[in-house]
């Protein structure tokens, strides 16, 4: 099911039921009811509880947002440290400059086509892609350099190869959900009672109180949408992408890796 339709339907939901909430309330109350008698503290723990709820969602979608931004950074560093390997090596022997340069557009290539999706679907990385860095660590580490020109190349080419695989593993970590089950348990029920606290306020049945209802439900149910989404950097709409990789391997983006 698509995130954008999930998010329609909570977000008509959220309105619906708040609004039929009221709508039935509205019919209980009796003739000699007068709104104005809500007690002025019921009005102060109204608004006090909103705005700690308020910090609270703001805090978790700058948390979410951030989670997303350094994944999306750690993409950057591997694609950039791989083109790195792949300029750096021409000072090698064309065969061997060849085999690292074949390696690395493999392994950028599974990154793209396989690994994304893995990471996607499970949250993991794929085995297939450790063996393929293993290949790029091992065409340029286990080569003994011949002149002076490329032994002060192979230390920086072997740190690359080091970075990029320091940043692999940090995008496989950032590759699930972040928020615990327990920070859901209080936003959501946190959302609960800031709308039903809506209803200790004697809500009329009048256009404009509803539509303030319908609107305020709505916007909650969109922000915990936006949590959710960011909440998996790699799994949902609003997701870090493989354009650093695209970028620096234009080729990367015709097929899978054999």
């Amino acid at each position: 099911m698509s995130e954008w339709l999930v998010l329609t339907l909570a977000m008509a939901a959220a309105c619906a039921v708040v609004l039929t909430i009221a709508v039935l309330n509205n019919r209980r109350i009796t003739e000699d009811d007068d709104p104005s008698e809500t007690p002025d503290v019921i009005e102060y723990m109204t608004m006090m509880i909103g705005v700690v709820y308020a910090i609270v969602l703001g805090l978790a979608i700058a948390g979410v947002w951030e989670g997303r931004s350094a994944a999306q950074e750690y993409v950057r560093q591997e694609a950039q440290a791989l083109h790195e390997v792949n300029v750096r090596s021409s000072v090698y022997p064309a065969e061997v400059r060849a085999r690292i340069r074949a390696d690395v557009d493999a392994y950028v290539s599974h990154v793209v086509h396989d690994e994304w999706q893995a990471m996607s679907e499970h949250g993991d990385l794929t085995d297939r892609g450790t063996e393929l860095l293993g290949r790029v660590r091992a065409d340029v580490t286990e080569y003994r350099p011949k002149t002076d020109h490329e032994g002060q190349a192979y230390q920086p080419l072997v740190d690359q190869v080091a970075a990029a695989d320091d940043a692999r593993s940090a995008r496989g970590q950032s590759a699930g959900a972040t928020m615990p089950g327990v920070v859901w348990f209080g936003l959501i029920t946190g959302a609960l009672v800031t709308v039903g606290l809506i209803f200790t306020l004697q809500i009329r049945r009048t256009f404009r109180e509803l539509l303030l209802a319908g609107l305020f439900s709505v916007l909650i149910a969109f922000l915990l949408f936006l949590i959710w989404d960011f909440d998996s950097p790699f799994g949902r709409g609003i997701s870090a992408t493989a354009a650093p990789f695209l970028d620096l391997f234009p080729n990367a983006g015709g097929g899978p890796s054999s």
